[in-house]
């Protein structure tokens, strides 16, 4: 155990130096990691993005077929100001106890602890297909996986269980909300700023698109479904920016407001899009464009990302609460990749070395006594697939 932590420790020091923030590349990091995979003998395909600067990695060791198991796990971070870290983020640091790094817990100590493992699942006799996912662009909307699945469908490959090594503390997640952002914008008539009644102040649409969004919080908590085991119970809307403008003095031409919806169930997002759309249609736009026909406001999808339902047949929750002596199985509010393998038609279980509560933070670590524990646990479902 000693060494494959330590060998797990020394691949995790060279992910963490690849810095594979969202909006730069991580061929680097995809690459060595399907040099790794592919020399223990797993068959290993790329899938590069229209852009050709990302890659999804998906690998598989063991016989072909249906009814194998997916580790999946996303290889972009997000940014680090390095101003507010205590040591290099991109560069692995131990003390205490714990390793220090960007994406040492969200989540590249999952992908390591997946690879290290590789070597040692492709020496036992697999009785069913094992699959490495490594993803791009999760922490932008989920883009890596929502164009791996269209793949893996066109090659009818049907995998019956996927384990996501998001951080949760060894907890197994059996739900999670789901996560939906948008971006609208608001094009008016500037004009100076003497005679409002003369343009079409798009900062004041904005102000009344995100006055009417907020209005529907209630509805949503009303709506909640009984026995709701989120906290809170309720679909959620967040409003994460609203930019407008140039001057004091001048009507604002132009407004941005992003915004996201955390839903617990479909029906709720489905009430939201056709609530604002609703609004945008029968009231904005025609009041804008009765001074300035060509006003517009448009809406750019981000990401829409399924949430992860909850089943009362799950395979891999009950494998998963096997593997770690967990009782039972709890329900997170932020978002993962599971609900898009979950629509594939596989039972998927969340549950990974790390805290939450330390991702997208400086001086994010990860402890070895987490790193210890999911190797364990990988060990255990190598034992599994063999029976």
């Amino acid at each position: 155990m000693a060494d494959r932590l330590e060998d797990t420790l020394d691949l995790l020091q060279r992910l963490v130096a690849y810095p594979t923030v969202s909006a730069d590349s991580n061929l680097e990091m995809i690459a060595d990691l399907a040099t790794r995979l592919g020399e223990v003998g797993a068959r290993v395909e790329l899938f590069r993005d229209e852009s050709g600067h990302k890659a999804n990695l998906f690998a598989t060791l063991g016989p072909e077929g249906d009814g194998g198991l997916i580790l999946s796990g996303h290889t972009d971070v997000v940014p680090a100001e390095e101003e507010y870290w205590s040591s290099d983020p991109f560069a692995l640091h131990e003390r205490d106890g714990r390793v220090y790094g960007r994406g040492t817990c969200d989540m590249k100590g999952f992908i390591a602890a997946a690879t290290v493992m590789a070597r040692e699942y492709a020496e036992l006799p697999l009785k069913r297909p094992l699959h490495f996912a490594f993803t791009y662009d999760e922490e932008v909307g989920c883009l890596g996986a929502r164009a791996l699945v269209p793949e893996l469908q066109k090659r009818g490959l049907k995998p019956a269980m996927a384990i996501i090594g998001e951080p949760t503390m060894m907890r197994v997640i059996e739900g999670h909300k789901g996560c939906c952002e948008y971006t609208v914008r608001f094009a008016g008539l500037a004009g100076h700023g003497s005679a409002p009644e003369r343009g079409v102040n798009a900062a004041e649409y904005a102000v009344r698109y995100v006055s009417h969004l907020m209005g529907l919080r209630g509805d949503l908590m009303m709506r909640a479904p009984k026995n709701s085991r989120f906290d809170p119970p309720w679909t959620t809307i967040n409003i994460g920016g609203l930019n407008a403008g140039v001057a004091h003095n001048v009507i604002a031409g132009w407004a941005e407001v992003a915004w996201e919806m955390r839903p617990v169930q479909k029906a709720d997002q489905d009430f939201v899009k056709k609530a604002i759309e609703t609004y945008v249609e029968r009231d904005l736009l025609p009041a804008m464009r009765s001074i300035h026909p060509a006003s517009a406001i448009e809406t750019e999808v981000i990401g829409e990302v399924s949430g992860m339902e909850i089943m009362d047949e799950n395979e891999a929750r009950d494998l998963v609460t096997g593997l770690v002596g967990a009782n039972g199985a709890d329900v997170v509010p932020f978002g993962t990749e599971a609900g898009l393998f979950q629509e594939m038609g596989m039972s998927v279980a969340v549950c990974g070395p790390g805290s939450i509560d330390q991702a997208h933070k400086p001086d994010e670590y990860l402890s070895l006594d987490q790193l210890s524990g999911c190797l364990t646990m990988l060990e255990g479902l190598g034992r599994k697939l063999t029976a």
